[in-house]
């Protein structure tokens, strides 16, 4: 009785049968393949010009469905190329790389997006930026900077107006705002008025005083 070779005793794999582990390693090899395809067309575009001065860019490097948008942000013009569905929020934080305008709900609902519109407090998570162009828009980082703070900011700081701090630049431009509107001078009047801004924390007696004192209603701790 004759030996059988070792080819003839394993069972051999059909050419068309594809293992599940094959296919997943096809297939993901595709994926990267796209996504590194992607990468290096329409996006390296936007970072190689981001402000996209009419005519310097190859009309071909240009992101399908953007709109030239321009933008006076804290007293600064900026011509950028956005989605015309942009909100000011995700305009601001991801092409303006202002980021002390915090995203929280993403609804309206939180505060902690708040911006200034021509003078108003708006929840920047709920206005198109395309919408904007020519108002003034003013952020945390043009209220004022470490060295020469805002006295909101410096009276936050005095009454321990915030702890995780997430909220903040949203309460600190919500309350900058409240100093022009027609408010009353009590504690209720201020908590009303700042009622559309959540503190997670807790922090809303120290932010109360806080608003307080710069409004000239309230006591120092020092």
């Amino acid at each position: 009785m004759s030996k059988k070779n070792d080819e003839d005793i394993k069972p051999k794999k059909s050419p068309e049968r594809l293992s599940r582990r094959d296919f997943l390693s096809q297939a993901g090899t595709v994926g990267v393949a796209g996504a590194a395809v992607t990468l290096t067309g329409p996006i390296a575009a936007t970072i190689t010009d981001p402000l996209h001065q009419e005519g310097t860019v190859d009309a071909a490097k240009v992101i399908p469905g953007t709109v030239p948008v321009t933008l006076r942000v804290n007293g600064e013009i900026h011509k950028v190329r956005i989605d015309p569905r942009a909100t000011v929020l995700d305009t601001l934080r991801e092409t303006l790389n202002l980021t002390g305008t915090k995203k929280g709900c993403d609804h309206g609902q939180c505060g902690a997006c708040t911006v200034h519109i021509n003078g108003r407090r708006v929840n920047s998570c709920l206005t198109f930026a395309a919408m904007h162009q020519g108002d003034e828009i003013t952020t945390i980082e043009g209220i004022g900077q470490p060295g020469n703070l805002h006295a909101m900011q410096a009276a936050f700081v005095e009454h321990d107006g915030f702890q995780c701090g997430y909220c903040t630049s949203g309460q600190i431009m919500s309350a900058v705002a409240l100093l022009k509107e027609p408010w009353g001078s009590e504690d209720k009047d201020v908590k009303e008025a700042m009622a559309g801004n959540i503190c997670r924390c807790g922090a809303y007696p120290n932010i109360v005083a806080a608003v307080q004192q710069v409004r000239g209603n309230g006591r120092s701790n020092s």
